[in-house]
């Protein structure tokens, strides 16, 4: 069954039982997004999809399309908005983009370059925060993490479906953790599936390098704009 929607003054007509993001991927619209994947439930943690319906915001992988609705999504205030949330997920952690490992793989960068940004209005705050080098096959680099929550909700253990990683604290004291044990029974597919799900160089998989410096730079050859439209054509 398909409906219509109005994004930015036009008609589109999608499937009735999907979300915004996705709906809009469907007929060529892209709404940049960090936490939320195709065919896994809604997060609404890093708000970077904020359209406005009726005058007001919302996180757009939250919102089930219905008919007649009507979306605002590239708008110049919308647009100043999302590159502010970047400018944010910047100045909140340190990410040094030439030295990463995910240089190119990040999904953080890719949607900095998307949104325009080239530097931060906000200023920087440095956070010191450790390392967690224990796990076997992996680490957490720290201060590179944005709290999007996708390790936390989507990795869990095979046997017991406890969660491998947490978020502990609150504001600035807030820190990913993870349970060393259960990451220690993480199969290698297991650990690179999270590593790969890690939008940033949070979580790296231990004894892996490139033949090249920086890897293959999956967002240089295609914008993660393009990614995303294409991979909802396929």
């Amino acid at each position: 069954m398909t409906i219509t929607i109005t994004i930015d003054n036009a008609p589109h007509r999608v499937k009735a039982d999907e979300n915004l993001v996705d709906a809009a991927a469907s007929v060529g619209i892209y709404i940049p997004t960090l936490c939320y994947q195709r065919g896994r439930p809604c997060l609404g943690t890093c708000r970077l999809c904020t359209v406005k319906i009726k005058g007001h915001p919302a996180a757009a992988c939250t919102l089930p399309v219905h008919d007649n609705m009507v979306v605002e999504i590239h708008t110049p205030e919308l647009t100043d908005m999302r590159r502010a949330l970047v400018e944010l997920l910047f100045a909140e952690g340190n990410h040094n983009c030439p030295s990463c490992e995910k240089s190119g793989r990040c999904e953080l960068q890719a949607v900095g370059y998307e949104t325009g940004m080239v530097v931060s209005r906000f200023p920087y705050r440095y956070p010191v925060r450790s390392r967690e080098e224990r796990p076997k096959r992996l680490w957490l680099e720290r201060d590179r993490c944005i709290f999007c929550l996708r390790c936390v909700e989507f990795i869990r253990d095979r046997e017991s479906d406890q969660k491998i990683f947490t978020i502990h604290q609150r504001g600035r004291h807030a820190r990913i953790d993870v349970d060393v044990a259960l990451a220690d029974k993480m199969s290698a597919k297991q650990v690179s599936e999270a590593a790969e799900l890690c939008p940033v160089g949070c979580i790296i998989e231990k004894g892996v390098g490139y033949d090249t410096p920086i890897g293959q730079r999956k967002f240089e050859l295609k914008s993660i704009r393009q990614r995303t439209l294409e991979g909802e054509k396929r």
